[in-house]
């Protein structure tokens, strides 16, 4: 076979097969490296705007280099906005400064960039504005919930549950409230977590009116971000012992207490007619 025959033979791009054009760019190859597709290339051709060049023997456009930078220069004209019409317009005026043309056009697409940027920048602070959840910053949620909190914890827990009605609920009511209501949610919780301690340390038995009065403190507590029910509560119960992080929150309050408070809980659901160990998260 002759080096002809081989420059003749057909390169197969995507599902078409065009031969080489070894003078040029085919019209498969010119709209790949421009970055437009095939149909575009052949309605500009159409409508006189970009005409290729040559051809090759079967008869497959050809563009020069010549043709790619016309391509160029119409790509930057049609993202300034211009019609394909005017495009073809100035391209073809030999009076027309395109050099000078193009200097003003920049200018302007650049103010249209920096306008742009500002839009984005507005709605970036519109988005944050409206994000629901908490409302505070890492540094005072640390000041309010104490040195040991991680601010981390809330994103994980909003991965955890963000598809539930409850996180909803959370979100909705936790953008409401300001950093004073925080400081009082906190100082009830520590206030709670006390008083759990010391029946724990007291041998208060879980069933006890006592104990059953402490398990309906927490579950009104929890209400404060979302409606809890004694079988949700029940559930964090049980969770209060096997998720290593809640059993080593309430270890920390109190050696012993994540397993007694979840008995706590568990025997006052059952004196509101609910199992604790086939309760739902309903």
């Amino acid at each position: 076979m002759t080096s002809v025959a081989r420059e003749q033979e057909p390169i197969i791009t995507g599902e078409s097969a065009e031969p080489l054009a070894p003078n040029g760019l085919t019209v498969g190859r010119a709209a790949a490296l421009v970055g437009v597709s095939v149909k575009t290339l052949h309605h500009w051709d159409a409508i006189s705007l970009v005409r290729p060049s040559g051809r090759t023997w079967a008869g497959y456009r050809v563009y020069s280099d010549d043709d790619v930078a016309r391509i160029h220069r119409v790509l930057v004209y049609r993202e300034l906005g211009f019609p394909l019409a005017e495009i073809s317009r100035i391209l073809d005026d030999p009076d027309t400064d395109a050099r000078g043309h193009l200097r003003r056009q920049r200018s302007q697409l650049v103010d249209r960039i920096s306008r742009l940027q500002n839009m984005v920048c507005a709605v970036d602070r519109m988005m944050e504005a409206s994000k629901p959840g908490m409302r505070l910053t890492p540094e005072e949620q640390v000041e309010i919930f104490g040195a040991d909190w991680q601010p981390v914890w809330g994103e994980e827990a909003e991965e955890r549950w963000g598809d539930s009605a409850q996180w909803a609920q959370y979100a909705e009511r936790a953008a409401r409230m300001t950093p004073e209501d925080w400081k009082e949610v906190a100082a009830t919780t520590d206030a709670l977590n006390v008083d759990l301690a010391t029946a724990k340390r007291a041998g208060v038995a879980p069933g006890s009116d006592e104990a059953n009065a402490l398990a309906e403190r927490h579950r009104v507590l929890l209400s404060r971000y979302f409606d809890c029910t004694h079988s949700m509560q029940a559930c964090l119960g049980r969770m209060y012992v096997s998720d290593p992080g809640y059993a080593d929150s309430y270890e920390a309050v109190a050696p012993g207490l994540p397993g007694w408070l979840r008995d706590v809980i568990f025997a006052n659901a059952e004196a509101q007619g609910v199992d604790p160990e086939s309760a739902m998260w309903e």
